[in-house]
């Protein structure tokens, strides 16, 4: 996919909006040559999604094996909203908490004695952790109104609908 159309479907109202949730799915080859699904916090940096993860997670084996990734970001509410991307990842050890894990945790509602105490248990936990850089290669924005999944698109076509 070329990056214009990638920049320009993730520029979209609704590609923001979604960018701007905290949670999605990231879906990624276990060693075992498994699929797996796991739900991961993400921050979107205007050009790349950032997840972040202990060092000693178990996904970063796999990851180092094989850093092609797939990433939904979506609502519960219907119809629903879907945000699907494509890429590599790149993999970022830091000491400390990075900036993004403390943004993106920081969009939940906690009061600020809350939020205190939560990155002070967070900053005692990790001694470090490890950046999950997307770049996305490929997106797709399904909102059931303009777009739709491309096997229902071909339907359609195919119907002269």
């Amino acid at each position: 996919m070329k990056q214009n159309t990638i920049d320009e479907i993730l520029n979209r109202p609704l590609s923001q909006e979604l960018l701007a949730r905290d949670l999605a799915r990231l879906a990624y080859t276990a060693l075992d040559g498994t699929p797996r699904a796991i739900p991961i916090g993400i921050h979107w940096n205007g050009g790349e999604i950032v997840m972040c993860t202990s060092t000693n997670a178990q996904k970063l084996p796999a990851l180092r094996r094989n850093p092609a990734v797939a990433l939904t970001i979506d609502t519960e509410s219907h119809p629903p909203k879907v945000l699907l991307l494509r890429g590599t990842v790149e993999l970022d050890y830091v000491d400390g908490i990075p900036d993004e894990y403390l943004q993106w945790s920081g969009t939940y509602e906690m009061t600020p004695e809350q939020r205190v105490e939560w990155e002070e248990n967070v900053r005692s936990l990790y001694d470090g952790m490890v950046r999950i850089v997307l770049t996305p290669t490929w997106v797709k924005l399904i909102d059931f109104e303009t777009t739709l999944p491309s096997a229902v698109e071909e339907l359609i076509r195919r119907k002269g609908a």
